[in-house]
């Protein structure tokens, strides 16, 4: 009995602590991660998500979400995005970021094994049209000297995109 009592209340406290946790964050828009198969981000492997917009007054910033563990062999990681628009207008950009710090140690959040990074992607812009924009990703590493890209980048566990209101 009391097993089951214990069980019940932890089952109840996490349930109260999710819908707090998803109630405080008021500026989230859109947030999808997708998971990175075998861990290893192939270079022919784009990622996509599609959102729709409905305000064309409101300023959001736009984040590409990271995890990625203790197998991630580079300081920065250097992606390809691309956003099109419900009139067919494509924009690309070439994106560095830095992944670890001058010692090496891993930025973002989270445990020695798993770092969460929410990348700076597009800042303060408005939605020109309602209607559905697809984001897209790839990895676009290579080694130095090396004209072809790595087929395989160790480490990634999910790539996520995430849209936030400004204030």
């Amino acid at each position: 009995m009391l097993k089951t009592i214990n069980k019940s209340s932890v089952l109840i406290m996490f349930f109260i602590v999710t819908f707090l946790f998803i109630s405080c964050d008021k500026k989230r828009i859109f947030d999808e991660y997708l998971p990175i198969s075998n861990q290893k981000w192939s270079k022919h492997n784009t990622l996509q998500f599609a959102f729709t917009a409905t305000d064309t007054l409101q300023k959001h910033n736009l984040f590409i979400n990271v995890r990625n563990n203790k197998d991630y062999p580079f300081s920065n990681l250097f992606i390809i995005a691309q956003m099109s628009f419900p009139d067919g207008n494509v924009i690309t950009d070439t994106l560095e970021y830095d992944m670890a710090d001058g010692a090496g140690r891993f930025l973002g959040e989270g445990t020695l094994d798993i770092k969460d990074n929410k990348l700076f992607y597009k800042e303060k812009i408005i939605f020109p049209a309602k209607g559905t924009y697809t984001f897209k990703v790839r990895q676009s590493m290579r080694k130095n000297g090396n004209v072809d890209g790595i087929e395989e980048l160790d480490g990634l566990t999910h790539v996520g995109f995430r849209i936030e209101k400004t204030e």
